[in-house]
């Protein structure tokens, strides 16, 4: 694959890329609706967090705007494999299974800071209007996770160049990195508690608490996945921040309704 990767033509390095990305959008996407909406409550594990309703037209702006960041990062695989071109960039030569996790684990990190960094950024006064395409969705569903601005899928997309520069990584532990993504994106934007045993300290364990408080609140919770970086920064959401506001909602909305 190493090989073939390297002798490829850009355009099919584009196809390749866009068939990719599609793909992991649809299946994950797919999965976590099916789980989540369906699977989970019928054994009646984990419950849904934001019990709001949808906005109007909300899941056809979701799926409108992921096709667009599903394109953008498709054939936004030109840049990495153009710094493998240009010898900027290498791949690593029959790396060891030791090799490669330990990639995958220092990847995950870094993923999660490149995260933080770029997300505070996109709440910024000069960038937030790129970022309120995403905002949108106050209420989280699974096909949120590619629903950006089209700044913003570049900003998020560059993720993999910086260490690509730095070191030699292997060819599985790069294409780890959109997977990985993927499936934490849609567990942040699953609007799904998990893990409902696991106490509000361990936030470690639930990134869909996290994420659905940020969505909610519309602040704090800048991170990824994991919350270090919040708590380092001081950017930490409590875990009952949006609990008034949801209830403020649905009691407006009772009272609309009778």
């Amino acid at each position: 694959m190493r090989e073939l990767i390297l002798n490829s033509q850009w355009y099919e390095i584009m196809l390749l890329g866009l068939v990719f990305f599609a793909s992991l959008y649809v299946g994950v996407g797919a999965l976590n609706w099916v789980l989540s909406r369906f699977l989970l409550p019928a054994i009646g594990y984990g419950h849904i967090l934001d019990p709001r309703p949808l906005a109007r037209g909300q899941l056809r702006r979701e799926w409108l705007l992921s096709a667009s960041s599903i394109f953008i990062f498709g054939t936004g695989m030109i840049f990495p494999w153009g710094l493998l071109q240009l010898g900027w960039a290498r791949l690593a030569i029959a790396p060891s299974n030791w090799q490669i996790a330990v990639e995958i684990f220092l990847l995950v990190i870094w993923n999660e800071i490149h995260f933080y960094c770029t997300h505070w950024l996109l709440h910024t006064r000069w960038l937030k209007r790129f970022h309120l395409p995403h905002h949108r969705s106050i209420v989280t569903t699974p096909w949120a996770s590619y629903s950006f601005h089209p700044l913003e899928a570049i900003m998020l997309g560059n993720v993999i160049l910086l260490p690509m520069l730095v070191h030699d990584f292997s060819l599985d532990a790069l294409a780890a990195v959109p997977v990985f993504s993927i499936i934490f994106n849609n567990i942040g934007h699953s609007n799904y508690d998990f893990l409902p045993d696991a106490h509000h300290d361990r936030w470690w364990l639930n990134g869909a608490r996290r994420h659905h408080l940020h969505h909610a609140c519309y602040t704090g919770n800048f991170g990824f996945m994991f919350p270090f970086m919040d708590r380092l920064f001081g950017t930490a959401l409590p875990p009952d921040a949006a609990q008034a506001r949801i209830k403020r909602d649905l009691a407006g909305s009772a009272r609309d309704a009778a």
